[in-house]
């Protein structure tokens, strides 16, 4: 897997070289292994210190982060890295609210999937300590980390990411029909795009956080501690169809490329939402009829 700085991201993301395992990536993850045993013994030590202690320095216990993503976009990595600022919640809602909700059984004695909005509102007066971020990737590296499987597709995700068809969408019907099935661009623009929300959205580009996480520390107000930076392993993963998937995903390609690496989504004025074209006036409808 390759590095990418904001410059180069836009040209590199939608070609092939950004999706295969060359030779020369998987010398480097070999030559990268000599210091990540030390490296993770350092991050675990001073985290041990931390649970230990009577009282962590850094965690706020008044602060609430939702970790929202369609899947396999690297939300765990983050999920784990701001547990140890806050309270956080790993969100795989496809809708998010208007109005800021508790998730799963948080205030609630509704039976509610716990990574999905409860319809329960948060009060206006505690919304200061709520924020809500959206981490995105490449559709290709989500489709294979968590939508399809060797043995077909990986349902209860995709149910959980409230799929059509109860989450049965078989890769191949994907690539047969040339049509995003799994509803990715559907699942981006109901985070990206501005709404009549009450609250912001911290829209965060994965493939550049490794490289900025100073950066995203500062945006959302957390300390910079250099000791807790948390260390990127992946797996690899093999890819095919990669030709037809980046056609069958242009355009939520192109949107992810119009992004910088955090975006924050402010809440729709009134007087804004007259300025809207129709198409996005539609999109925007369609999303509060889903919460009707």
């Amino acid at each position: 897997m390759q590095f990418v700085n904001k410059d180069k991201y836009n040209r590199n993301l939608s070609t092939p070289d950004y999706l295969g395992i060359t030779s020369k990536i998987e010398k480097e993850i070999e030559n990268a292994k000599i210091n990540l045993d030390k490296t993770v013994r350092n991050v675990k030590t001073t985290l041990e210190k931390y649970k230990t202690s009577d009282k962590t320095p850094y965690f706020n216990k008044d602060m609430t982060y939702y970790i929202c993503s369609s899947g396999g976009a690297g939300s765990t990595i983050i999920f784990n890295y701001l547990s140890m600022f806050g309270n956080v919640f790993h969100i795989h809602d496809r809708y998010p609210p208007n109005t800021l909700q508790y998730v799963g059984k948080e205030n609630t004695v509704e039976d509610i999937y716990s990574e999905w909005f409860n319809n329960v509102d948060i009060p206006q007066d505690k919304l200061k300590n709520f924020k809500v971020i959206f981490i995105y990737r490449h559709p290709i590296q989500v489709i294979f980390s968590r939508c399809t499987q060797k043995n077909g597709p990986n349902i209860p995700h995709l149910q959980h990411i409230k799929c059509d068809n109860n989450g049965n969408i078989n890769f191949f019907d994907v690539i047969k029909t040339q049509r995003d099935l799994y509803g990715l661009e559907d699942f981006f623009d109901n985070y990206t795009l501005p709404k009549k929300r009450n609250y912001d959205v911290y829209c965060v580009k994965y493939e550049l956080f490794w490289n900025n996480i100073g950066y995203f520390n500062k945006v959302l107000d957390i300390p910079d501690v250099k000791e807790l930076y948390p260390v990127k392993m992946e797996r690899p993963k093999r890819f095919s169809y990669v030709n037809e998937l980046n056609f069958i995903y242009k355009s939520l390609i192109n949107k992810m490329n119009k992004m910088r690496f955090i975006e924050i989504i402010k809440p729709l004025q009134p007087e804004e939402y007259n300025e809207f074209s129709e198409t996005q006036k539609i999109l925007i409808y369609k999303n509060e009829l889903s919460h009707k």
